[in-house]
């Protein structure tokens, strides 16, 4: 049986380092501005990133929002692939993310940790996990990364 490979390229798509990924005002027109999740910590193996527990991260019941955690987690996993590819050539695309919600959260602040479980040629799988102040876990998750291709119209 013939193996099938599937090839992801994105036309049109701006070269955009890092370093311009955390200017303050392009991050404040992105959920990532909205959610209020600040860096801490940027490295091609770890990534550490807060967010405030508050008015724009609860549910309606007062609890931190289990997609504004699945958020915080692909943010973090997402730089982290960034920071392990050429922007010249690749970018990183969420393609999928899971996540058991531990223990609730009513305010403060939470953190995201994340670590590369496999940086491949095509994809990258990254273990995130969040925690509150005082180091208790509040989430997991496991989020896959696709490496896209730019393609300036070559292909």
């Amino acid at each position: 049986m013939e193996s099938v490979k599937l090839v992801f390229k994105a036309k049109g798509v701006k070269n955009v380092k890092v370093e311009d990924l955390l200017n303050e005002k392009r991050l404040s027109e992105t959920l990532i501005g909205a959610l209020g999740i600040t860096f801490k910590e940027l490295k091609p193996d770890l990534v550490v990133c807060d967010m405030p527990v508050g008015p724009k991260t609860i549910q309606p019941m007062g609890l931190l929002h289990g997609g504004a955690s699945v958020a915080l987690a692909e943010t973090a996993a997402s730089m982290g692939a960034a920071l392990n590819l050429n922007p010249e050539t690749h970018f990183p695309v969420g393609l999928e993310i899971n996540a058991n919600h531990i223990r609730g959260k009513k305010d403060g602040i939470v953190t995201a940790t994340a670590t590369p479980i496999h940086r491949g040629r095509t994809s990258m799988v990254w273990d995130i996990k969040i925690t509150d102040e005082e180091g208790k876990l509040i989430s997991v998750s496991r989020c896959t990364i696709a490496v896209v291709k730019i393609n300036n119209g070559d292909a």
